[in-house]
């Protein structure tokens, strides 16, 4: 990056410093006066991004009358565009909050380390801040450097030139890997040596490397390699070295390794954690209720390996609660084994989740663990949590308690298998549970779906695909599984479940790492709003948006042939979930508390909060330590909501790879599929078949310049007035497959709609426009061109 203006060395900010900009200093005094819009703003800003109206209330004396007027003034902030968040977490658009993730980018004047936020919304709030790093003597682990990616605590920093930030390092999260990778292709046979990588990163497609005679460092041809850059000639492609070979893609069964070492995502456990692991013994009823007589069952996809859930329902004989249910949900008991400060809860928080490639799994934890001792495996004593919830008529809960206990389950079953009993069809295992197990958790689940219906999720209508592989690896078909009612009655179960270890944490006054949903940004809001009306659909203008607004829109499309358009634009104007020490509700689920609870195997945070549970219950030694505070958790849910970046981008890739490789003998076929996405560039089409994403090159439309309308979210020809939107239908020639990459380059058969035409007729310049009426289109869209939405979100 550009040097920047030599600033003088700060110390880091003092507990003193931090105490000033609390609502008690003096710059907010509590006067009981309503204070104006101005002061407003920098008390938010001072707070780091954690502000509610009782806050502000409370910063500035204001009393109960005050109140209204105080609302009022927020809201017209909100309406210009000034605070972002909700009722509980308000902020200054822009602004970062107190522990953010940061990714170093150089050093000032003097030689200290500046970072920019690794997560940062340029096209909302223009230019990421410069943060000026303070690294304290005693910090653990290694010293960070440039490109590195860290955890650091930031304050507002005093007027520098170009600098926004104060922050002190709390941990290096992943040192900066100086090397690139690719694959190893040698010279043709009667050459001298050497070869060439090919880049695994769509974004260097075609920018290959030259590995010349006797830098191969015995790479294979095919070999997943990391190199280093040497000294560059004039002329030819840059040369490199191969610095390490990672493993052989010689199969599609190894395609995964790319996106392995793409991410660091660690891979292989330290020879300490395995021998933790090993030494772990089954735990007993010592200190537990003894519940084996109790007919828990497992109900998963018939390919699981470890089976961490198990579930129960009866009806509630208690004549208060008549038509009510008792639910009980059975969580593997992964505290017992995995002790806070242990060398497997040191690798389990490195790696923050487990990661699930079709051809494998990157566990979380050793096999010893995840697949053995916390498996609950039919008739075999098993270590477990669990919480009795009882249910209502109405199918809301009504009280729950949480136990730990020592559990036998009583079959596992797969979803498919549970589903065909309650239909009709029984086999030998589901036969005998059908009566006393499988009819009482129907029932149950009956029951909730009542209150569920209430509550209105967000229910976005997104097939997920599932790729089926052949034994040598290769991909053999993609599905849709369908959805089963006994999906959805594990799925009710757990969130109940979820639900019940946030509400009793926060009761007793634990500390907790929270699973959190932001509503959608005000800028966001507003540009559905102008989508949506190009549809013809309203949204209410409030910035109290709620999941019930968007379920009336997907109801009024459902079945139609925008509602896949419509599926898609909402899911991009939702935020994305996280974890956080503090809590803001969860806005897709529409619940005011929720906390992962039930995979405590493959996900941190859910071991985090088993370890609160403990504390309730009174248990010591692998209960959640007196040294875990807000903060502390902060640290963490920042650390694991990165990792889970992490694996979903290593997913998605892998299966991009997967089905490149799949399509790379059918250049020149033709699919039918949908636009998912459009840009600048060019348009995003996912196939029908296999679900595959693919790109379109603007340049390649037609006999036209096209651009971005962001309100319409498509590409518009200047001239025609010819128009690809996304949720389109269309036909696309496969003209380009980059398997490495995962990368695949269609050609556009079909042809577009046209503004204010309808669906074009044959051949394009067939109805064209009127002149005038086409400049005014391009007009039009000139003026409503901007930035591409990112990917992902």
């Amino acid at each position: 990056m550009p040097k920047r203006p030599s600033t003088p060395k700060r110390p880091a900010p003092s507990r003193k410093t931090r105490a000033a900009r609390t609502p008690d200093a003096p710059a907010f005094k509590a006067t009981g006066v309503l204070p104006g819009k101005e002061e407003v703003l920098a008390f938010i800003a001072s707070q780091g991004g954690k502000v509610s109206k009782r806050d502000i209330a409370r910063a500035f004396g204001l009393g109960s009358g005050q109140k209204i007027e105080l609302k009022a003034l927020l809201r017209d902030l909100k309406d210009e565009g000034a605070v972002e968040g909700g009722r509980r977490r308000m902020h200054v658009p822009g602004s970062l909050p107190s522990v953010v993730l940061v990714d170093v980018t150089g050093r000032d004047g003097d030689g200290e380390l500046l970072a920019v936020p690794t997560e940062w919304d340029s096209e909302e709030h223009g230019d990421a801040p410069v943060i000026l790093l303070h690294v304290p003597d005693k910090l653990r682990g290694p010293a960070p450097g440039l490109s590195d990616r860290i955890l650091v605590r930031v304050e507002p920093n005093d007027p520098a030139p170009g600098i926004g930030y104060t922050g002190r390092v709390i941990k290096v999260l992943e040192k900066a890997r100086k090397q690139q990778l690719g694959v190893f292709r040698k010279a043709p046979s009667g050459s001298s040596g050497g070869g060439r990588i090919i880049p695994i990163d769509k974004k260097n497609l075609g920018r290959e490397l030259q590995v010349p005679p006797g830098a191969e460092n015995g790479a294979e041809d095919g070999d997943l390699v990391s190199v280093e850059m040497m000294h560059q000639r004039v002329f030819g492609l840059p040369t490199a070295r191969v610095k390490e070979r990672l493993g052989s893609l010689a199969t599609e069964k190894a395609i995964s390794l790319v996106a392995i070492h793409a991410h660091g995502i660690p891979n292989a456990f330290p020879a300490k954690v395995i021998a933790e692991a090993e030494a772990a013994r089954p735990a007993t009823a010592k200190g537990r209720e003894d519940w084996r007589t109790l007919p828990l069952v497992t109900i998963d996809p018939p390919d699981a390996k470890d089976h961490d859930d198990a579930v129960h329902a009866v009806p509630d004989d208690d004549p208060d609660n008549a038509g009510g249910f008792i639910v009980t949900v059975a969580i593997a008991d992964v505290a017992a084994y995995v002790r806070p400060g242990s060398a497997l809860d040191r690798e389990a928080l490195l790696r923050g989740n487990s990661v699930y490639f079709p051809d494998r799994v990157v566990p979380m934890l050793p096999e010893r663990i995840s697949n053995d001792l916390c498996s609950l495996r039919p008739q075999e004593d098993r270590a477990a949590l669990a919480v009795r919830m009882v249910i209502g008529k109405d199918g809301r809960k009504r009280s729950h308690s949480f136990h730990r206990i020592l559990m036998r389950s009583a079959a596992k079953l797969a979803y498919a298998q549970a589903q065909a009993a309650i239909d009709g069809v029984s086999d030998d295992t589901t036969a005998p549970l059908l009566e006393s197990v499988l009819r009482p958790l129907y029932a149950a689940y009956a029951c909730v779906k009542q209150a569920r219906d209430a509550r209105q999720p967000l229910e976005l209508d997104l097939p997920e695909r599932k790729i089926l592989l052949k034994e040598d690896g290769t991909v053999d078909r993609v599905i849709v599984p369908p959805r089963l009612d006994a999906h959805r009655l594990i799925e009710e179960f757990m969130i109940l479940a979820n639900v019940a270890a946030a509400e009793t944490l926060e009761q007793k006054k634990v500390p907790l790492i929270f699973r959190v949903h932001d509503g959608p940004t005000l800028a966001k809001l507003s540009a559905l709003r102008e989508f949506l009306a190009t549809l013809d659909i309203s949204l209410p203008k409030t910035d109290q948006v709620r999941p019930s607004h968007f379920n009336r829109i997907l109801g009024m499309v459902d079945g139609g042939d925008s509602a896949p358009l419509v599926n898609q634009v909402i899911l991009r104007s939702q935020s994305q979930a996280e974890y956080s020490s503090e809590n803001y509700g969860h806005f897709g689920l529409n619940l005011r508390r929720y906390a992962h609870f039930t995979s405590p195997i493959r996900r941190y945070a859910d071991l985090v909060v088993h370890r609160g549970l403990l504390r309730t219950l009174g248990a010591d030694g692998d209960a959640l330590p007196e040294t875990a505070t807000v903060e502390t958790l902060a640290e963490i849910s920042a650390d694991i909501s990165a990792t889970e970046r992490r694996a979903m981008a290593a997913e998605r890739e892998t299966v991009d790879r997967l089905i490149a490789h799949h399509l790379a003998e059918q250049i020149g076929a033709v699919f039918q599929g949908r636009i998912t996405g459009a840009t600048r560039a060019g348009l995003f089409v996912a196939l029908d078949e296999t679900g595959a994403d693919g790109f379109v090159p603007a340049a390649s439309l037609g006999q036209d310049y096209y651009r971005f309308d962001e309100t319409r979210q498509a590409l518009v020809g200047d001239r025609t007035g010819e128009m690809h939107r996304i949720g389109d239908r269309v036909e696309v020639k496969l003209v380009e497959a980059a398997p490495v990459a995962g990368a695949l380059r269609f050609e556009l058969l079909s042809e577009g709609s046209y503004l204010g035409r309808g669906k074009s007729a044959k051949g394009r310049g067939a109805e064209r426009p009127a002149s005038k009426a086409a400049k005014a289109r391009a007009g039009f869209a000139k003026r409503t061109a901007g930035r591409a939405p990112r990917k992902g979100r």
